[in-house]
């Protein structure tokens, strides 16, 4: 029996270990992937906003992380694109924290004039069928804002309507797209008074590294492997 219990235990043990085996051979083998698969759609993401053509920096290296209540919290990412040196836009990575049902996160593309380029939600939590249409998939509420900027309209128009602005509310749902005015005119704001910080040059280092040619072909082979 005592030697019957010890060959079961033995035998677990042995199952334990590889299975404990097999699956760091997983991980190892996909983690890789799974970050050339995220980084692919950060850069989809981006370049719904910014087209890359509009930049020859590698965007997603030129980065900088910003912590501020206009942006929503902490470490809130900027991705900086340059052309041939010069600031052409940056696109914030923004939580907006007035949403209905929990935060909604926002890529906020603004121009090197502070105009917007391009706003994008990534991630909410808001009501199927109301506060949804956030989603640039399901309505083109959000290409409003493209061109806008803290001039037009004037700062304090910046709002929906029914608080007074000049922008679209929902069918039985304004707590959403006000959450959404809110935190882009947030963003200009902070883009207004910190611009130099926003583009701050990369160190010497890092823009060694990003001085090496990025081609399209290259990123798109990257993406298709």
């Amino acid at each position: 029996m005592a030697r019957n219990i010890i060959i079961s235990t033995v035998l677990l043990a042995l199952f334990g270990l590889v299975g404990t085996a097999l699956v760091a051979l997983v991980f190892e083998g996909t983690q890789d992937r799974i970050a050339a698969n995220i980084e692919a759609a950060t850069l989809a993401n981006l370049n719904e906003i910014l087209p890359a053509e509009r930049y020859d920096n590698a965007i997603l290296e030129d980065t900088v992380d910003l912590s501020d209540p206009l942006l929503g919290g902490d470490d809130q990412r900027v991705y900086r694109a340059r052309r041939e040196g010069e600031p052409v836009a940056a696109v914030f990575t923004v939580v907006a924290r007035e949403g209905y049902a929990g935060d909604i996160h926002m890529l906020v593309g603004v121009q090197a004039d502070g105009e917007v380029a391009g706003v994008r939600v990534i991630s909410h939590r808001e009501t199927p069928g109301l506060g949804d249409d956030i989603e640039a998939a399901r309505s083109d509420w959000i290409l409003d804002f493209d061109g806008r900027s803290l001039g037009n309209p004037p700062r304090e128009d910046w709002a929906v309507r029914r608080d007074g602005g000049i922008f679209d509310q929902f069918t039985g749902a304004t707590v959403t797209p006000r959450a959404v005015v809110h935190a882009v005119r947030n963003t200009l704001m902070y883009f207004e008074d910190h611009r130099e910080q926003v583009f701050e040059p990369l160190p010497e280092a890092e823009q060694a590294a990003d001085d090496t040619p990025h081609t399209d072909d290259t990123v798109q082979g990257e993406i298709d492997e």
